[in-house]
């Protein structure tokens, strides 16, 4: 290319507006090309400079270039981006966007060599739960024992990996089934002229694979030029699927970062990215190490936590901006010192003159935002809940409030009509609407029908059946109203039997609903602690009533002027001046649960790294000493994170309510798990239990320490019954509550 013609691109680009390894990405034209782009490095502009170069010193037609990534945010910004570098028009005729939309537009040209007609539909998540639902009733298939957002999840990770039916084990029953439902789910698809979000990449990439007709040809010379965008996401399905259209001239550019992988939860293989140059032999390889977003110390801290990272392609992450305040750690004697540390934070921040919207909280699991929320909305503080639904919005959260709703105030209609079919009790919704129109009719309320004029509704005879089912567990419920409103919520839970359904679907989506529940049931517990401390009676009604003023949208502010707060996973690809990262303690960050395996420490790792890298100015990090979440205390460790970060990075320091505790015992510059292990003796002192000492070999049966079980997965201890022959164990297991188990079935985990 001619870079010495005035107002060329190639001009452009040699200028130092490019670093010297973003221009060669940019100005590599030919082949395939590896982009390992470390975080803050740039990508997004080597992409769409690369594109724009391609288009004006190469002559590449618009419509012959793909450019794809996951997620529509990310398209619409690198559209952005390109329109003021090339035009609108030229913009229009490329195809950029998310993988789901470029296949659905490819389907739509080459539907006839899958068999579709071009209107087919595309199912979204509930309208597969719908079609799946009614396989299992049409086979008998008992719906408690076998949910359908099993088979769903069983299916999708199938087709994430190009499996058929066929292809899947068939060893235990499950399996069987799986197998069945998934080849009578395919034929509903078919039947209905739809479509999963699945099946939009596997379409394509069949018709791009197949060598027995035109469309295939025609697809695998349809683009001269394929990028791809956080190609670390990408699953089996998608990858075969880029590999099919760059099979004639291999013009295939990827970037993306190992280091960044962190959705294999949802398909995402990171072997794909670092097995690249197995594929593409003569692939060029560049490295973005240069940071542009942070400063020095959160670098170097994200650069020790990643280090260790056992399998990586090697990148040197550093920057030239200024070294900048050290990462701050501060070790908080609860979630509620955690909360507040937070909140003093955001406060000082905001004194400064930090915009809101520049600030971030982050947490690992959404159940950890409840306490936070109290906090900021105590405090006045505007947020908005980014990548998730406030706590008390979440669907599991409001099925047990309507329950509770229902029992304060049999008059609320809507809180009835929304839990007399949840859990699934067979009361479907013609039945909900004859006893409506009934109600309706003679004037009174839907519980009122239910219980006192069912006879009068005209169901049938096991429509009647069930719902006076029903109406004989609200009525037992209404016996023990009295009862405290936390153990309400419990016997609401038993009796319905709404937490063994979560407890049966085991899936990662029901463990996490379950532990919202058990979240809901620390917020009731806090609630009755608090009532009692100022003095008065805690009450249902009282409780029910603070929910829905805490709930209150007009209270976050006006939109654009909240500080966001989101899990880490949320929090991929954007960035902040100020970010305050919470939790970071043992086995919550690092997470364990049962439902995770054990070579996830690998990605918890990158999530870590993820989280440290979206700071720009500031990065403040919490963990607690102890931590009432799932409705158990925690005795908690600070996670081995933080022992990562260079202590030329880091200051430690301890909140005000912790310091005060340990005064004159423990130095506020000690390292933090000493801090940690005096305030979990103190706690345990506090709460009237005798701190057990053990022989050395017995120490992993302390309180606070993790075990395994080989049914139940990994749990905390809560206690020891040293008395008991032989000694017994009381264990906490997310998604399994306390469980009191034989100390030889345990071991170290």
């Amino acid at each position: 290319m001619d870079s010495s013609s005035e107002g060329s691109f190639g001009r452009e680009v040699a200028e130092p507006m490019l670093n010297e390894p973003q221009t060669e990405a940019v100005l590599h034209a030919q082949g395939p090309l590896l982009v390992l782009a470390g975080a803050g490095s740039g990508k997004t502009r080597v992409i769409t400079y690369r594109v724009a170069n391609l288009l004006a010193e190469h002559g590449v037609p618009p419509y012959r270039l793909l450019a794809v990534t996951f997620t529509n945010k990310a398209a619409a910004e690198m559209r952005q981006r390109l329109d003021r570098l090339v035009g609108p028009e030229v913009v229009r005729d490329l195809w950029v966007g998310t993988f789901h939309a470029t296949c659905a537009r490819l389907l739509r040209r080459y539907h006839a060599a899958v068999g579709l007609s071009r209107d087919f539909v595309i199912y979204d998540d509930s309208d597969q739960k719908a079609v799946v639902t009614r396989i299992l009733r049409a086979s008998g298939i008992d719906e408690k024992q076998y949910p359908p957002k099993a088979f769903l999840h069983a299916i999708h990770q199938a087709k994430q990996d190009v499996l058929l039916p066929e292809d899947l084990p068939s060893r235990t029953p499950f399996e069987k089934l799986t197998r069945q439902v998934y080849e009578a789910f395919q034929e509903k698809l078919r039947a209905a002229n739809a479509v999963d979000f699945d099946d939009l990449i596997l379409h394509v990439m069949r018709i791009g694979e197949s060598r027995t007709r035109e469309e295939g040809e025609e697809l695998r010379r349809k683009f001269r030029h394929v990028l791809v965008d956080e190609f670390q996401d990408v699953n089996a399905a998608q990858y075969r699927l880029v590999r099919a259209l760059v099979e004639g001239h291999h013009n295939l550019c990827v970037v993306g970062d190992d280091d960044q992988s962190i959705y294999r939860w949802r398909g995402a293989d990171v072997r794909i990215i670092r097995g690249f140059r197995k594929d593409f032999a003569e692939a060029q390889v560049v490295k973005l190490e240069e940071n542009y977003r942070s400063t020095g110390n959160i670098v170097r801290s994200a650069l020790g936590v990643i280090r260790r990272s056992g399998e990586r392609e090697p990148k040197e992450l550093f920057t030239q901006n200024p070294n900048g305040a050290p990462v701050l750690v501060v070790a908080t004697r609860d979630e509620r010192d955690e909360a507040a540390c937070v909140v003093e934070q955001i406060r000082e921040a905001l004194r400064r003159g930090v915009e809101p919207k520049d600030i971030a909280v982050f947490y690992r699991i959404h159940a950890q935002s409840r306490v936070l929320e109290e906090a900021m909305r105590a405090e006045g503080l505007p947020y908005q809940i980014v990548g998730g639904t406030r706590f008390f919005d979440r669907a599991e959260v409001k099925d047990v409030l309507a329950y509770l709703r229902v029992l304060a105030n049999p008059s609320s209609d809507v809180d009835l009509l929304r839990i007399i079919n949840v859990p699934a009790r067979g009361i479907g919704a013609a039945t909900v609407d004859r006893i409506a129109e009934a109600a309706s009719r003679a004037g009174i309320s839907v519980h009122d029908a239910v219980l006192d004029r069912l006879d009068a509704c005209g169901l049938a005879g096991a429509a009647s059946k069930r719902v006076a089912g029903f109406a004989a567990m609200l009525r037992s419920l209404r016996a023990v109203q009295d009862a405290g409103p936390r153990e309400l919520a419990e016997r609401v839970l038993e009796a319905t039997g709404y937490a063994k359904a979560l407890k049966d679907e085991n899936t990662a989506e029901a463990d996490a609903r379950l532990e919202n529940v058990s979240e809901l049931l620390s917020s009731l517990e806090d609630y009755e602690d608090e009532a009692v401390a100022a003095g008065g009676t805690p009450t249902l009604q009282d409780y029910l009533e603070r929910v829905s003023l805490e709930s209150d949208a007009d209270k976050l502010g006006k939109e654009g002027a909240r500080v966001p707060m989101m899990t880490v996973h949320a929090a991929k690809g954007l960035e902040f001046t100020l970010v305050l990262l919470t939790g970071l303690e043992e086995d919550l960050f690092p997470y364990r649960s049962p439902s995770r395996e054990r070579d996830d420490l690998e990605e918890e790792r990158r999530l870590a790294y993820v989280a440290v890298t979206r700071a720009r100015e500031q990065l403040v990090i919490t963990h607690a000493s102890t931590r009432m979440i799932f409705g158990t205390t925690r005795y908690c460790q600070p996670s081995r994170f933080l022992g990562d970060m260079p202590e030329d990075a880091v200051e430690h320091a301890v909140s005000r309510t912790l310091s005060g505790s340990m005064e004159g015992r423990v130095r506020p510059a000690m390292f933090v798990r000493e801090t940690t292990r005096q305030v979990a003796r103190e706690t345990t002192r506090e709460a009237g239990e005798r701190y057990v000492e053990m022989d050395p070999d017995e120490t992993w049966l302390s309180a606070g320490r993790s075990v395994e079980h080989t049914r139940f997965g990994v749990g905390k201890v809560v206690r020891l019954e040293s008395a008991a022959t032989p000694p017994v164990v009381i264990v906490h297991f997310a998604g399994w509550g306390e469980k009191r188990i034989v100390a030889s079935f345990l071991k170290p985990a």
